[in-house]
C-alpha cells in the first residue's frame, strides 16, 4: 500500500508541471488498484474533480409570508456563520413594492429579516414574479488578517503531492490555493486556527457522493474559513456551532470523496463577493522537511 501510496504522489507531483498528462486506473484480478501515466488493458482514464460541494438550500431559505395586504418575502440563515445574500424579482405583474434593483445583503448567523413586502396593485388580480436568490458563506466586507498558520495535523514527517495552482486538481478559484498532504489514514487532523465550525460531512465511506469526502469547515474572525477534505468516516470530533481553538483536534484523515489515495486537502477561503473562493496561505514551517513532532504518541 505504502509504495503504491508513493507511487500515486510522484504521479501527482509530474501531474502539477504537466497539464497534458492523462492518468489512468486500473484494477488487477486481485483488486489492486494501480494509478499510472501509461495506458494498460482494461484501464481507464481517471478523471479528478476535486471541488467542495456543500449543500446549503435547508440551511438558507426564501420563506414567503402571505396575509391580507399581500407577500412578504423573508430570507433566514440557520448557519452559524455570516452569509451574503443577493435577491431578484423577475417577471413582476401587478405587483407594488417590488424593488427595481436587486437586494444584497449579509445576514448574521443564525438570523432572518425581511426583504420586501409586495402588494397587489389590482386586488381582484394575483401577484406574479419569479424570485431568484444566490448566496454565499461569509461576509465580503471584512479583510483577511496575516497569519502563518500551524500544521493542522500531528504526527510524520508528510509530504506534500499538490500545491497551488497545481494542474491536476487545484485549478478552480475555490481551491486553487488548496494543499494535498500525503499522510496514512488515522492521522490525527487540528484546527491550524481557532473559529466556529460552520458545516461538516462525517458518514461518507470511499468515494461516496460529495467530492470533498467527509469534512470541516471552521470559519475565523477575520472572516476567512479554514476547510479539511477527505476526513475518515465517523472521525469528526467537533459539532456545527463550537468553537474551538489552534490545535484542537478535529477528526481523523481519511480517503473518502474524490480522492487518489490516503490525504489530507486543506484550503482557506473567503467570501470574495457572492462567491466563495481560496486565497493564499503559508505555513509556518516547510511541509516537505519535518522532523516528527507526533504529540501525546498520535
Amino acid at each position: 500500500m505504502l509504495g503504491r501510496l508513493i507511487i500515486l504522489c510522484s504521479l501527482l507531483a509530474f501531474c502539477g508541471q504537466a497539464a497534458a498528462l492523462t492518468i489512468y486506473k486500473y484494477v488487477d484480478k486481485n483488486g489492486v488498484v494501480t494509478y499510472s501515466d501509461q495506458a494498460a488493458p482494461g484501464a481507464q482514464v481517471f478523471v479528478f474533480n476535486d471541488r467542495m460541494v456543500e449543500r446549503l438550500d435547508n440551511q438558507v431559505k426564501l420563506e414567503t409570508k402571505k396575509h391580507e395586504a399581500g407577500e412578504t418575502l423573508l430570507i433566514r440563515n440557520d448557519l452559524y456563520a455570516p452569509v451574503e445574500i443577493e435577491l431578484r424579482l423577475e417577471q413582476v405583474q401587478n405587483a407594488v413594492g417590488a424593488p427595481d434593483k436587486p437586494i444584497r445583503w449579509v445576514l448574521p448567523p443564525r438570523s432572518n429579516i425581511r426583504l420586501a413586502t409586495l402588494a397587489p396593485q389590482d386586488a381582484s388580480k394575483p401577484l406574479r414574479y419569479k424570485p431568484r436568490l444566490r448566496y454565499a458563506l461569509g461576509d465580503p466586507r471584512l479583510q483577511p488578517s496575516i497569519h502563518r498558520y500551524p500544521l493542522p495535523w500531528r504526527g510524520g514527517p508528510f509530504r506534500q503531492t499538490q500545491g497551488a495552482n497545481g494542474t491536476y486538481s487545484h485549478f478552480t478559484p475555490k481551491g486553487r490555493y488548496a494543499v494535498d498532504i500525503a499522510m496514512p489514514e488515522g492521522t490525527p487532523i487540528v484546527a491550524a486556527r481557532g473559529g466556529v465550525v460552520v458545516k461538516t460531512e462525517n458518514q461518507q465511506s470511499g468515494r461516496g457522493n460529495n467530492p470533498a469526502g467527509n469534512f470541516v469547515r471552521i470559519l475565523h474572525d477575520d472572516g476567512t474559513m479554514g476547510v479539511y477534505l477527505h476526513l475518515m468516516k465517523g472521525s469528526v470530533s467537533v459539532r456545527e456551532g463550537q468553537r474551538v481553538e489552534t490545535g484542537s483536534l478535529l477528526a481523523r484523515s481519511g480517503n473518502t470523496g474524490n480522492s487518489t489515495g490516503p490525504h489530507l486537502h486543506f484550503v482557506v477561503q473567503r467570501n470574495v463577493g457572492l462567491a466563495v473562493e481560496s486565497i493564499p496561505f503559508n505555513f509556518r514551517q516547510p511541509v516537505n522537511s519535518l522532523p516528527n513532532f507526533a504529540v501525546g504518541g498520535e
